[in-house]
């Protein structure tokens, strides 16, 4: 699989109080606010002491707000309202910021406090390994403990829809075109070991024979099929009641909730791939020319789905729970 990155910086904390310590990395997203350094610091030496820090830190956004609403409320015509208009905007944004880096906190003490180690920037520079998804140890058995079964159960069967299903799209394709090894041809087995050891790159732990033998496959219902990889799932019961949800329902669920939420995962995911640069062509359309390409196997692109869904779930609850202190989600 390929992705778009460009280098960027992480943020990374000494391992003991000595600066010659190895660095060992905390989150992908550097904060740059006050409050978000202030908790950075807190999450390194004291991450107990987060969600009292939080709460601290709350109190006073709420009375800065609260303040610059009766300041709103008294405050004169002409000049100095175009000032403090401007002003207010100004502290808004701060405060605005300030409180995405909150929500971010939250989220990283979360997997902390699950021993999960984020991944960290993603780069496309083969000389330093480290920086490989497919290097880092496995957590996911500490993801799928996260996750109800019946919710890792539609995880799983959504990875086999979207990416199996493109093993067996190009099985099919090079079937028709007629450019699949002549040994192969027909046996569908083979052919699956083929497919897989070009979706897995060469030397990769994750590297197997066939891929009905591979753990992270073999264990996703549906498989290869006539039908398609996923084919013929069975509906489990939390499918079935998420299924019920009439539109409107399904599509409040399915929207992020405030601004900054998306904020927060717009940056996350640049912080963790790279910022785009974007180009727009003469003919109104993308130029992807300098993107950089990120190799990465089966089983890192399921880690990486994987720590997705629980960063997802995570800022969905501190998002309640900041939302309860400090009104920001706009129903």
């Amino acid at each position: 699989m390929a992705f778009g990155c460009k280098k960027c910086t992480i943020v990374r904390a000494s391992a003991s109080a000595d600066s010659s310590g190895s660095a060992a990395p905390i989150a992908p997203l550097q904060l740059e606010s006050p409050i978000g350094q202030f908790l950075s610091q807190i999450l390194i030496s004291h991450p107990h002491l987060v969600p009292a820090a939080v709460e601290q830190q709350l109190e006073q956004l709420q009375t800065d707000r609260d303040a610059e609403e009766h300041k709103e409320e008294s405050s004169a015509s002409g000049t100095e309202l175009v000032l403090y208009r401007r002003i207010a905007e100004v502290k808004a944004n701060e405060r605005k910021k300030a409180l995405e880096e909150i929500l971010y906190a939250l989220v990283v003490q979360k997997f902390m406090d699950a021993n999960v180690s984020l991944i960290p920037t993603i780069s496309s520079s083969s000389s330093d390994s480290s920086d490989r998804v497919d290097t880092w140890p496995s957590q996911d058995g500490k993801l799928e403990q996260l996750h109800s079964p019946e919710a890792y159960e539609m995880i799983q069967n959504h990875l086999a829809l979207i990416l199996g299903n493109r093993l067996d799209q190009r099985f099919q394709l090079e079937k028709t075109m007629k450019i699949l090894p002549h040994a192969l041809d027909g046996d569908k087995g083979s052919v699956q070991e083929a497919l897989w050891d070009k979706m897995t790159p060469s030397g990769s732990d994750d590297s197997v024979q066939t891929v009905k033998s591979h753990p992270e496959v073999s264990s996703w219902a549906g498989g290869f099929t006539p039908g398609g990889f996923g084919h013929g799932i069975k509906p489990s019961r939390l499918r079935n009641y998420v299924m019920s949800f009439d539109a409107e329902t399904l599509q409040r669920y399915a929207t992020i909730r405030s601004k900054e939420a998306v904020s927060i995962i717009e940056k996350h995911t640049e912080a963790l791939f790279g910022r785009p640069e974007i180009i727009i062509t003469p003919q109104g359309t993308i130029d992807s020319s300098k993107d950089e390409l990120i190799k990465i196997s089966f089983g890192g692109l399921k880690r990486l789905v994987l720590e997705a869904v629980t960063f997802g779930s995570f800022l969905w609850d501190v998002e309640s729970f900041v939302d309860s202190r400090y009104h920001f989600v706009i129903n």
